[in-house]
């Protein structure tokens, strides 16, 4: 008797490119369940959540949303922003009104670099160039403290205050999440980004925890590196980088340059972790919801497929995930490529092609 490993996805489209490419992520999953002998099943919940909904009701999600996303094994999400909204109101009512409230504190984003896709970095073309970012993903930057005061003075008179938290738990949890990750990759080596020549305090506090973590893991090779020498070294000495881990605006930036530098944004996966798995994680393509292409189904689906695959790494699909990012591959290496990485495929033949590709990996186990 077969035994099915059944999984709920919450399903967060969202807004604009992001229903067309969460849709064809789930089609890829539906194809990794069809074909895995009734082992596995994915039962999906949409959830119709974002810039439309907020037209509506004033709110980015139900009040009670929290409440209903908690239960599940794995939210699939995918953009959030459109111009009705106010970007941080989009922002803060969906997608980090999620992640902060469910703890979802490691974000990794592979910087991967696809047979067939040409990037813009010369060194790419006879270089082996694979490396993650990890991002401290609750705190940092983006800890939501501070606010407007004085309006009151007048015109030009008002201030802002946008407060940084950074807490030794929350450096710490991070960076041996980090320390991990680099023991499983070829490359055992932990780049820990700073800007401690600068900010005196929270970046001094990050750099003292990185040492006092590093000496735990006497066998993973580390370096220290402010973040400008950083965006450089993405550039000038990719080849060095295995696992970068850096706080939360600095990790964000850093890892749109190397999607960029990857061939697209388009291309770029995530994963919003709680690593306790006390919440529900997180799946979803690092690019934004692209107006200018929405509805047009021309959007590149990689990103969201690529982060389907982090969900099946996730629930302990190593295989499946591996068969995935296989398939991925043999699309681009095959030339079906979109309009934002040089070709004129659109996002349901490379869905298709990606498919194709699956199907006999799978039906050969």
């Amino acid at each position: 008797m077969i035994m099915t490993q059944r999984f709920s996805i919450a399903s967060i489209p969202a807004d604009g490119v992001g229903r067309e490419v969460v849709a064809a992520g789930r089609r890829v999953l539906e194809t990794v369940a069809e074909q895995s002998n009734g082992e596995i099943a994915f039962d999906f919940t949409e959830f119709p959540w974002g810039s439309d909904y907020y037209a509506r009701h004033g709110v980015m999600m139900d009040p009670h949303g929290l409440e209903a996303l908690k239960d599940f094994d794995a939210i699939y999400f995918g953009a959030v922003g459109w111009e009705n909204v106010p970007d941080h109101v989009s922002l803060w009512g969906l997608r980090l009104n999620i992640t902060q409230n469910f703890d979802q504190w490691a974000n990794i984003r592979p910087v991967k670099f696809l047979p067939g896709v040409t990037s813009p970095l010369r060194k790419a073309d006879d270089t082996e160039l694979d490396w993650i970012v990890v991002r401290e993903n609750s705190e940092g930057e983006y800890a939501g403290l501070g606010g407007r005061n004085l309006a009151g003075r007048g015109p030009g008179n008002e201030m802002a205050l946008q407060t940084s938290l950074f807490t030794e738990k929350g450096c710490e949890r991070i960076m041996r999440f980090a320390f991990d990750l680099a023991r499983t990759r070829t490359v055992k080596k932990v780049s820990s980004v700073t800007k401690s020549n600068a900010q005196q305090y929270g970046m001094v506090l990050w750099d003292e925890v990185f040492t006092r973590v590093a000496a735990d893991y006497p066998d993973v090779a580390t370096e220290s590196v402010l973040v400008d020498a950083m965006s450089a070294k993405f550039i000038l000495k990719p080849e060095d980088l295995s696992v970068v881990v850096a706080s939360n605006l600095n990790a964000d930036i850093l890892s749109d340059l190397g999607s960029a530098l990857s061939g697209s944004l388009g291309l770029a996966a995530s994963a919003n972790l709680n690593p306790e798995r006390r919440f529900p994680s997180m799946f979803e393509p690092v690019h934004g919801s692209a107006p200018d292409i929405a509805g047009q189904g021309i959007s590149n689906p990689i990103g969201a497929i690529a982060s389907a695959a982090l969900m099946l790494d996730h629930f302990g699909l190593d295989d499946e995930a591996r068969r995935v990012e296989a398939a991925i591959e043999s699309a681009t290496a095959s030339g079906q490529l979109t309009r934002d990485i040089g070709g004129t495929a659109d996002t349901s033949s490379v869905t298709d092609a990606i498919v194709a590709a699956l199907l006999p990996r799978l039906a050969t186990v």
